[in-house]
């Protein structure tokens, strides 16, 4: 389990951005803006920003690593991935700071090549591990004090393709395609 830091990590530079390899992230609160809708034969549906699709696409195709996170079960997160091709989907985990650590540790990255994304107290070990800790603005106080960039964005329109262009920016790979 990480060591918690006792101060805020200082807000990322160019440089900590250009040396991500790993983007992951949670999903209910950040690829979506946190609702879940549920049918009465209990089908769950949940709405995907497709700036954030096509930014994730973007960085897969660019050899950085996309991973999702998530402490539910759910079918639509499974649907949006496999549409997506996200080649890392970790689903029914509450620990995920571990479960990051072990992800990065089975890519062979250490902790500053990674970046984390995360809304709630279960994220804030997480924020707290990577090189570089993304909250967005809307996120629980844990998860903002644990972050080092918070997005100007809100969660499921447009902040994971704002960290997207940060990274690819810094890499000096252009977002067109």
């Amino acid at each position: 389990m990480p060591k918690p830091r006792s101060i805020r990590k200082t807000k990322p530079t160019r440089a900590d951005w250009k040396r991500i390899r790993l983007f992951a992230m949670d999903v209910d609160g950040i690829l979506t803006d946190g609702t879940i809708q549920v049918s009465s034969d209990g089908t769950e549906s949940k709405t995907f920003s497709i700036l954030d699709g096509l930014g994730l696409v973007r960085l897969n195709k660019s050899g950085i690593a996309v991973a999702w996170i998530s402490g539910r079960l759910s079918g639509a997160t499974t649907a949006r991935a496999e549409e997506l091709k996200i080649p890392h989907l970790v689903q029914g985990r509450t620990d995920k700071a571990v479960a990051l650590q072990q992800l990065a540790g089975s890519l062979g990255l250490k902790a500053n090549e990674c970046v984390y994304m995360g809304d709630d107290d279960i994220d804030a070990a997480a924020l707290r591990w990577a090189g570089v800790g993304v909250s967005v603005a809307t996120a629980m106080p844990a998860a903002v004090a644990a972050a080092n960039y918070v997005t100007k964005r809100p969660a499921g329109r447009g902040a994971v393709r704002e960290v997207c262009e940060h990274i690819l920016s810094a890499k000096g790979l252009s977002f067109v395609p």
